[in-house]
């Protein structure tokens, strides 16, 4: 019999950390052999049993375990993954406020509230904002996968709550106080391993004004993560460097002060609230290589006729697809003549852009992001009308609808004129239906169909017969039956069918 054990990791709000420690029975292949032996006959409770044991096992060994305090010091921590998380700047559960003037580099949002206030000129917000959402619902529920990573991460070494003066190495940080403070300078000192990652977790924090954070030995503030389960302060002119993640149990609030900086993110679970003054937050860039972006740029003009307004469009994308977020700044000929926020489809589109007449040279430009590189697109030559307008060849749109609609009229036409005879034809024989004709005609009638059908009502109306030999009406020469049957053959399509006659007889 195997005896495995297994410590299971809180961040607690009185204790940084909280372990339960326990033992699970679990037979072993011997175990099972010998039972097996001695009960040739397996019945429904030891199948039950075997089950158990099998299900118990893989669920052990799927869950992710925190060791006892030092036991794993040797081993260096991996980057937390952040998910769609990253690229937001700042996160909030119940709301994000600001007051005074804020800069913020990355996207802005909330979930499951909806509340995001403050953020209008001259705060400035390089990036989306997302009032709850799928883009911000779906970085939540990233952040708390990853806040779950860094909680079941064993630990380095327990540390002083009083962080300030302190020099930390890579690893995974917490104090027995629970919540930890920040007066003068926490160092952080990668050891020259650009790589290296660093974590201090516990149930708060609170920093002094003008308290720093500084990184040394290549330590990067994208691979520093700050972990708390209760409120964070950031005083007045304090500056931080890493990814703040806060996940309260109850309600909490995250306060970035006055005149404060982060370098890195603050993300707030679902109960909290983000309060910033006058701050400025900047997304971390370079833990993650680059991927290169390609950006397209084209010409449109509206359907409003010659010289109507004129369009840029540009597309961003990457390997992987569209790039939903950022600007692109459009030049001619070199100057600047607009900017225009990429959309979910990876397109910034330009209305009405202050070109002047003449042919120009358009290049669409994206200046980057966190992990992307920046990209500008092929040179666009095209003519410009007057007033920034779409000249006459640029309506190609317009002068295709035009030639497709003369091409339809014109088959009309054709077809018309291909089918009159028959349409003409047959009209004259409808038009005869349900006459009054006289005795004489009556007769006449009688012998053409008895010498040759109805042929001879096609030569009453002058398709066939006598008009063809000269004789505009019908009465100046006698008929001859001869004539009629050696010169004339009716010429009728394969579906036509011979109508019959329906007079009413008058004395």
């Amino acid at each position: 019999m195997t005896i495995a054990a297994a410590t299971l990791s809180t961040v607690g709000s009185r204790d940084a950390l909280s372990a339960m420690r326990f033992h699970i029975a679990i037979p072993t292949a011997k175990d099972r052999f010998m039972n097996h032996a001695s009960r040739p006959r397996v019945g429904a409770r030891q199948i039950v049993r075997s089950l158990l044991a099998a299900a118990l096992t893989a669920t052990v060994a799927v869950w992710v375990v925190a060791a006892a305090p030092g036991a794993g010091a040797a081993a260096q921590p991996v980057p937390v993954p952040l998910g769609a998380a990253a690229n937001f700047a700042v996160l909030g559960g119940v709301s994000v406020t600001n007051t005074g003037t804020t800069h913020i580099t990355g996207d802005v949002g909330v979930s499951p509230g909806t509340t995001v206030t403050g953020f209008t000129p001259p705060s400035i917000v390089n990036g989306v904002i997302h009032h709850n959402d799928a883009t911000a619902v779906l970085a939540l529920s990233n952040l708390a996968t990853a806040f779950a990573n860094i909680a079941a991460r064993p630990l380095t070494n327990p540390i002083a709550a009083a962080l300030g003066g302190q020099t930390l190495t890579p690893g995974v940080y917490t104090t027995a106080a629970g919540a930890f403070t920040l007066s003068g300078t926490l160092t952080l000192n990668a050891q020259g391993d650009p790589n290296a990652v660093f974590i201090i977790r516990g149930s708060g924090l609170s920093v002094a004004a003008g308290a720093t954070v500084a990184l040394t030995g290549g330590a990067r503030a994208c691979n520093v993560f700050f972990a708390f389960t209760g409120p964070v302060t950031l005083g007045s002119g304090a500056t931080l460097r890493g990814n703040l993640l806060v996940v309260p149990t109850t309600a909490g609030t995250v306060t970035v002060g006055r005149n404060a900086t982060v370098e890195g993110r603050v993300l707030v679970g679902p109960l909290g609230t983000v309060a910033v003054d006058s701050s400025t937050i900047t997304r971390p860039t370079g833990c993650l290589a680059p991927r290169p972006t390609t950006t397209t740029v084209v010409s449109s003009c509206t359907k409003s006729g010659k010289q109507g307004p004129l369009t840029l469009t540009a597309t961003v994308r990457t390997a992987n697809g569209p790039v939903t977020a950022g600007q692109v700044t459009f030049t001619s000929d070199g100057t600047a003549v607009g900017t225009a926020d990429l959309d979910a489809s990876g397109r910034a589109t330009l209305a009405n852009p202050a070109l002047a007449e003449g042919e120009r040279r358009i290049v669409a430009r994206f200046p980057g992001a966190a992990e992307l590189d920046p990209s500008a697109s092929e040179p666009l030559t095209m003519k410009v009308g007057p007033n920034g307008t779409c000249p006459e060849e640029c309506d190609e749109e317009d002068k295709e609808d035009k030639e497709f609609a003369e091409h339809v009229k014109q088959d009309r036409r054709d077809k018309r004129r291909f089918t009159r005879h028959h349409v003409r034809h047959d009209r004259h024989h409808h038009d005869d239906h349900g006459k009054l004709v006289t005795w004489q005609t009556l007769n006449t009638l009688t012998e053409g169909f008895h010498d040759g059908g109805h042929h001879r009502h096609h030569s009453h109306h002058g398709g066939y017969g006598r008009h063809h030999h000269g004789y505009p009406h019908h009465h100046e020469k006698p008929y001859k039956k001869h004539h009629y049957k050696k010169h004339f053959k009716p010429h009728y399509h394969k579906h036509y069918q011979a109508p019959r006659p329906r007079v009413a007889v008058t004395g």
